[in-house]
């Protein structure tokens, strides 16, 4: 092994443990490698910035924003309470009428605006119906993930492998190439979901602060309401001592859930981290003012939340322009409107781009504030990617890396290269984030289908699910954090439930992506 190569291991082996150890956002950790391999000469100043300015990064800033707009549009919210049943049923039937729509919208939405909408009202319906809402919490996360696994734009790792793909010359993925693979895992999935959680999941777990003091305090014109800690909130890795959070947001912390821990006593000692859920004592002045705060992933009112004043206008035209927008990006893919409109490329960042635009215009979302509803964080760890997948190329160790997979796959080929690829992948979604996940295998899965000289398609879709389908861990999915303190799950509720989800996902993607793609010879 050259210097090239034994740093570009080394860089990655302190970005995974940087990663893991969550000292810093991932967007820092992966810029700071991307600075260092730059300064040593490994990419270009032009291969650090070139992902910047890729389509399918740009196109997740956009989406989001169409997100938002359907968001507070108030759409969502009025198509789930109406699918819930008005009153006592069982846990599957009633995962049954929720958790295909939820999937069916995760697919064209960001799943954790999907997440934000549903987990709140879920958790006051279970209440008033009397079932746990740690039996449609969990599955409300996967079903978002499932979805996701249907169409380009369901994930943002799905628009990271299709940059990637154009970047290196290739055709990129069309809206619903991802579906055919995509739909039998969300109809296992989902399956499995419906049949097993009642046993595999928890009864909720008793609320101390809610049921001793929430009815004294709803006498005081208070109520509890309950936050989730975005990446934004300004008290991260501090102490709450440390912290005034009373004066800052006029609430009252009465309980702190951590990593499956309520924390009720000392809660000056406790170190804030992103996903927290705090239970607050607070009036309706502290909704009014923060429920739509960047700083909170997720605002849980403790009485039930009163309909928006959202005119219906509003919500058939945001739903008007999502249809619009997926019509559009797929139809414009075909051979007709791309002879018929040679100068425009009418693909998913064309229409996302109008949507957007038209969304801004008509203030479905707040124009003034539109930058506050995209996350920087995510849009410089994916920018970084593309820089870092650069630097494993240029080194040679994508190639290395390559050469061991297939000698470790050996009688088996490319459909063992394939699993192995794909365990590969999923293990570092578990333990670090989607699209980091997505930058480390990409030159691998070229590579790979290069060593056995095969068409790479296999290879890419197998790392699109593999990179989203992160099932057994908090942290493999950000759905799954906002979940986790919402519905007081220890680590182990996920790693029980998760890891057979896990592995119904990746038997299902390795056995059916070599039919659907086959592993054609290329020269």
């Amino acid at each position: 092994m050259n210097f090239e190569i034994i740093f570009v291991l080394l860089g990655l082996i302190g970005m995974l443990v940087a990663l893991i150890k969550d000292k810093m956002r991932p967007g820092i950790v992966l810029l700071s490698l991307v600075v260092l391999f730059m300064v040593v000469g490994i990419i270009t100043p032009q291969q650090m910035v070139a992902g910047f300015s890729n389509r399918g990064m740009i196109t997740v800033a956009l989406l989001f924003l169409v997100s938002e707009g359907i968001r507070q549009s108030g759409a969502l919210s009025a198509v789930v309470k109406k699918l819930l049943p008005g009153e006592k049923t069982s846990v599957a039937k009633a995962q049954m009428r929720i958790l295909p729509i939820v999937s069916a919208f995760s697919a064209f939405l960001n799943n954790t605006p999907v997440v934000v909408i549903f987990a709140p009202i879920l958790k006051n319906w279970s209440r008033r119906v009397g079932l746990s809402c740690t039996k449609f919490l969990i599955p409300l996360s996967y079903a978002t993930i499932l979805g996701g696994l249907c169409t380009l734009i369901g994930t943002s790792t799905n628009l990271v492998v299709h940059g990637m793909m154009i970047d290196r010359g290739f055709e990129g993925l069309k809206m619903f190439d991802l579906a055919y693979i995509g739909i039998p895992i969300t109809i296992v999935g989902l399956l499995f979901i419906i049949l097993t959680s009642k046993k595999m999941l928890p009864e909720s777990r008793p609320d101390n602060f809610e049921e001793e003091e929430a009815d004294a305090a709803e006498e005081s014109g208070q109520h509890v309401v309950e936050v989730v800690l975005a990446s934004r909130f300004p008290g991260l890795k501090r102490k709450l001592k440390t912290f005034d959070f009373k004066r800052r947001y006029g609430a009252e912390i009465k309980e702190i859930r951590q990593g499956g821990q309520v924390i009720t006593e000392n809660l000056g000692e406790v170190r804030l981290q992103e996903g927290d859920t705090l239970v607050l004592l607070a009036d309706d002045a502290f909704t009014k003012t923060w429920g739509d705060s960047s700083v909170f992933l997720m605002m849980t009112n403790g009485k039930e939340i009163p309909a928006g004043q959202v005119p219906v206008w509003k919500k058939w035209t945001a739903f008007s322009l999502l249809i619009v927008m997926i019509v559009g990006a797929t139809i414009g893919e075909l051979p007709f409107f791309q002879e018929s409109f040679p100068r425009v490329k009418m693909d998913m960042f064309f229409f996302a781009s109008v949507t957007a635009v038209v969304m801004a215009w008509l203030k479905l979302f707040p124009p003034k504030k539109y930058t506050k509803y995209i996350s920087w964080d995510i849009l410089i760890t994916i920018a970084c990617a593309f820089a870092i997948s650069a630097a494993m190329e240029e080194s040679g160790l994508a190639a290395l890396i390559a050469n061991f997979i297939k000698t470790v796959s050996g009688s088996l080929g490319a459909w063992g290269a394939l699993a192995l690829l794909y365990i590969v992948t999923l293990l570092i979604t578990e333990l670090v984030t989607n699209n980091a996940a997505a930058a480390l295998a990409f030159p691998l899965a070229l590579e790979t289908a290069g060593k056995f000289g095969v068409d790479p398609m296999p290879f890419f879709i197998a790392i699109c699910i593999a990179a989203s389908a992160g099932f057994a861990t908090p942290i493999g999915y950000q759905t799954n954090l906002i979940v986790q303190g919402a519905g007081n799950y220890k680590f182990t509720d996920f790693v029980k439930i998760g890891i057979p989800m896990d592995l119904i996902v990746m038997i299902i993607s390795v056995g059916l992506i070599p039919l659907i793609w086959p592993f054609t010879a290329v020269s």
